[in-house]
């Protein structure tokens, strides 16, 4: 075996590996270059390929070309036969150099070098922070694991023994030595064998699961990217959340129709998955399916957790697909800095480090209010038009379903863009 062999895949590897599958090379033909097993190959290929543009069709179809059904395609259809690619599924197992490319309409997978050593350095890092263990399941393993190193068994064994453990023997090792269990007096000195590995500098002492950021795979800014460039006419809205205080609240969640101007939000009094899944629901209904899937096809965020849930998000209760949902680079605002700009404006009304509440902000009529306001505002880069009538003007059904929610055109010498805005809505003492 040679030098690499157990070593890691650093950048320059995956360059190889990209500039394998561009020539059509096999698995077994990059992993003989390498010097590395062919499993390893397939795994970092199928682990780090991205979609890069989808199938239109509901399914991959082999007959489609010669389909006799105006492809409304449904697994129980007699024609039916799944597409198969062998350079896609097989090997080296993605579409880059593929000669049919361009032409071809199915799934098309691409791997990339630098996104890939971009996400291994991510997960790397993700894989170093703390314990991943909240207090209760710390408490479980103890339970189980403390009889039996009183009785003298190795954590090989234990693991072996009790895979609902769900840790590895490595993982057993290294939460000992950490004295992850000490409070139950499990220390390393009840280990058969003492080793002797250097101790982390900072000792894990706090009990935390690490976020599952599965939840970006085929959502990077590079899938946005690559998407709008499939699809140049489709629209695109941008979405955060504004608060002022994290335990409290309340909480807006903010959407701009970028290309329309027009920016809404929901009123919550929580920041979690859930209630921002709610607010797409929310809007959803608003808008109508018909409406909300043309004007809300692409949905750019950031990757704040309360925004983890995009699976449920991107799909109604039925399955159906209403959105594609992307995420901005970390640290990168600008990415969506349309929104961002109107951010701005919306702290005139709300200044930050202020009570919400206090100011007025208790309701989605409030809410509403203050959107109606902003979007009232003419726009230099709306040729001095409101975003509300630029919108009536190229989106009408758009505009008829947010004037029903709640979104009102105000006359210009009446626009207000301060708290005292909200003076109405406020509790009197």
């Amino acid at each position: 075996m040679g030098e690499n062999y157990n070593k890691a895949l650093d950048e320059e590897d995956r360059k190889i590996i990209e500039t394998g599958i561009r020539n059509g090379s096999t698995k077994t033909a990059i992993a003989n270059t390498l010097g590395k097993e062919k499993s390893t190959i397939g795994k970092e290929i199928k682990l780090h390929r991205y979609l890069a543009s989808k199938c239109r069709m509901p399914l991959e179809c082999n007959n489609y070309k010669k389909c006799t059904h105006n492809r409304n395609c449904t697994s129980k259809c007699p024609d039916y036969v799944p597409f198969k690619c062998t350079r896609r599924d097989r090997s080296p197992g993605a579409c880059n150099g593929c000669p049919s490319r361009s032409s071809c309409r199915f799934d098309k997978y691409v791997y990339d070098a630098s996104r890939a050593e971009s996400e291994y350095l991510e997960m790397l890092r993700d894989s170093r922070e703390g314990v991943n263990l909240t207090t209760e399941e710390a408490k479980k393993i103890a339970a189980i694991i403390k009889p039996l190193l009183d009785k003298g068994h190795s954590p090989y064994r234990i693991v072996t023994e009790h895979p609902e453990l769900g840790i590895s023997e490595k993982t057993l090792y290294n939460y000992i030595e950490w004295r992850v269990f000490s409070v139950v007096g499990i220390t390393d000195i009840d280990l058969r064998r003492k080793v002797s590995r250097k101790l982390p500098k900072k000792i894990a002492k706090q009990y935390k699961k690490r976020e599952d950021r599965a939840f970006l795979k085929g959502r990077y800014y590079t899938d946005y990217k690559a998407y709008k460039d499939e699809h140049p006419n489709a629209f695109v809205v941008e979405m955060d959340t504004v608060y002022n205080d994290v335990s409290n609240g309340p909480f807006i969640q903010t959407f701009k129709f970028i290309g329309l101007g027009i920016m809404i939000g929901i009123y919550h009094t929580e920041k979690t998955a859930a209630a921002m899944k709610n607010g797409i629901d929310q809007l959803d209904s608003v808008l109508g399916s018909r409406v909300f899937n043309k004007y809300f096809e692409i949905c750019l965020t950031d990757r704040g957790s309360e925004f983890s849930d995009a699976d449920g998000m991107e799909k109604r209760e039925n399955g159906s697909r209403r959105t594609r949902v992307f995420y901005c680079d970390p640290l990168q605002s600008g990415q969506k800095g349309s929104l961002e700009v109107n951010h701005e404006q919306l702290r005139f009304i709300l200044p930050k480090e202020t009570d919400l509440s206090a100011l007025g902000l208790v309701s989605q009529k409030a809410l509403n209010l203050v959107m109606s306001h902003i979007n009232s505002a003419p726009v230099e880069s709306l040729q001095g038009k409101s975003p509300i009538e630029y919108t009536r003007f190229m989106a009408k059904e758009l505009w008829e379903k947010l004037m029903k929610f709640g979104i009102t055109e105000i006359p210009k010498d009446e626009i207000t863009l301060k708290s005292s805005l909200l003076w109405r809505f406020r509790k009197k003492n």
